[in-house]
């Protein structure tokens, strides 16, 4: 021991604490650092100010007066070319030399430019100019002016960055005075039932102000793989695309982005959070850059939870692993079902492509799976991925070889080949191909549908017709069977209800 106390031992403890304690402060600054960034580029409060001016019994005067400098009209030009009308005389034969003469000049001469003008809405988060809006509001245009509604200013505007999954775009004008800004607010926060206002552009009426109430989080509208849509009837018309939808604090809630047509009282915002995740990727690289493990997933449905082994039908089933990516270095299959990434719980199919998105590339998370009715615990490094739009395959009338139709499950199928596999979009001629369905039939009323690839029956392997006959007959007695199909670019499961057919 030495004397004064510290020998090899007592060193080596203070080595280890103090580089675990450098991690924790180099986690900390890294937590600190995108915070700062964030916190330096938009405003996240109302500073205090916004409960002493909650409206009173639906009087949103003060709060009008307050929020509508900070949101600006949006006009955009787009520059077409297109051929010059030329009329064609009535009743003239095409061998005649004027028609002849005509028909040349309309194919000869060079298009014209034509300008087509839209109108939207934003609003100003960042007093060096830089204003949200949406992405379909600037998409494709040549010229973007803003103009305030109060003093009828014009600015010439930039585009800085656009993503079109969220259909969010973040564009900057150099003005020469000082912007007012709007703070941003925790969509998660929201409750269904209180108060919303939205300001915008409808029709080209700039400064319009309306009132109405939450009236649903979560919704999903087949915009895109991360609906997450709040729902308001505040009215939102043509023009308020890109305003903000504010909550009674006068903090912005959600961008106003979609409307039903024919509808009334029902309009759809972006809720902000999801905009704050991507909001300093557009302004620094202009796009973004989203978490990716490849897979393709499907919700459960009763039955399908059923034939999984779950009590109830909460989380994402995975139908089909992508070859070498995330997901497949991390062990994850086919069949599995995931219910927490993150720490994050997935209940329901929606929650895995958000959660998943939202993760930064490079990180490592645990996952939380339900297989062969036991829950277990994997780590997967998230990846990247451009995002791609889906290709739906299709195939012609033409028939192989069938077997008659199966009575088990009312359906014919066929052997694939390396031809039928090419017309169906797929790689591999492994499976059977299903050639007919009977509408009143279990297969039918399950979903099965002409030219599904089925590759597997309750969990055991189909590559071919002989694999389908040995395995279709050990589920005869079975109350349901659990497919494997490949449909179009997508695998998914389907549970076939045998008993009662």
């Amino acid at each position: 021991m030495n004397k004064n106390g510290f020998g090899l031992k007592t060193i080596a403890i203070v080595a280890a604490l103090s580089v675990i304690a450098g991690l924790l402060i180099a986690a900390r600054l890294d937590l600190t650092n995108t915070t700062t960034a964030a916190g330096a580029f938009w405003k996240e409060s109302s500073n205090g100010k916004a409960e002493a001016q909650q409206p009173q019994n639906g009087n949103f005067v003060e709060l009008a007066k307050r929020l509508s400098p900070s949101v600006v009209n949006i006009s955009t030009t787009q520059v077409i070319k297109e051929r010059p009308h030329v009329p064609f005389p009535e009743f003239r034969s095409p061998f005649d030399e004027p028609f002849d003469e005509e028909f040349k000049r309309f194919f000869n001469e060079p298009r014209r430019e034509m300008k087509r003008q839209s109108l939207g809405s934003g609003f100003i988060i960042n007093k060096d100019g830089y204003i949200l809006t949406n992405q379909h509001v600037i998409e494709n245009a040549s010229e973007i002016i803003v103009t305030f509604s109060e003093n009828k200013k014009e600015y010439k505007a930039e585009v800085k960055g656009q993503d079109q999954k969220l259909d969010i775009a973040l564009i900057k004008i150099t003005a020469d005075e000082q912007l007012p800004v709007v703070p941003l607010g925790d969509s998660d926060a929201l409750q269904i039932g209180e108060w919303a206002l939205a300001i915008g552009n409808p029709f080209g009426l700039g400064g319009t102000v309306t009132a109405g109430i939450v009236s649903q989080k979560g919704r999903s509208i087949g915009a895109g793989p991360y609906d997450n849509f709040i729902q308001t009837d505040a009215s939102i018309n043509p023009g308020n695309s890109g305003g903000p939808l504010f909550n009674v604090k006068g903090e912005v809630v959600g961008i106003n982005t979609a409307i039903i047509a024919g509808g009334q009282g029902i309009g759809f915002a972006t809720p902000i959070n999801m905009v704050k995740e991507i909001l300093l990727q557009l302004k620094d690289k202009g796009r973004v850059t989203r978490g990716w493990i490849g897979v393709s997933v499907q919700e459960l449905n009763p039955e399908l939870a059923g034939s999984f082994g779950l009590k109830e039908p909460n989380g994402a089933l995975i139908s089909a692993v992508s070859p070498g990516e995330p997901a497949e270095t991390a062990g994850l299959k086919a069949g599995d079902v995931i219910i927490s990434f993150d720490g994050k719980p997935i209940v329901d199919l929606s929650d895995l492509p958000r959660t998943v998105a939202a993760t930064s590339p490079g990180k490592s998370v645990e996952v939380k799976i339900i297989r062969d009715g036991k829950e277990k615990a994997l780590t997967i490094k998230v990846g990247s991925k451009a995002d791609e739009e889906a290709q739906a395959a299709t195939a012609d009338g033409e028939k192989d070889k069938e077997t008659t139709p199966d009575k088990l499950f009312g359906m014919t199928v066929g052997p694939m080949t390396q031809e039928m596999a090419k017309k169906l979009g797929v790689a591999s001629a492994d499976g059977v191909v299903v050639t007919a369905v009977q509408a009143d039939s279990p297969a039918g009323r399950s979903g099965i549908r002409r030219w599904d690839i089925i590759r597997e029956i309750d969990r055991k392997p189909v590559k071919n017709m002989k694999d389908y006959g040995r395995v279709a007959s050990a589920v005869e007695k079975k109350e349901t069977a659990l497919f494997l199909v490949i449909r179009g670019h997508s695998a998914i499961y389907v549970s076939v209800r045998l008993k009662g057919r």
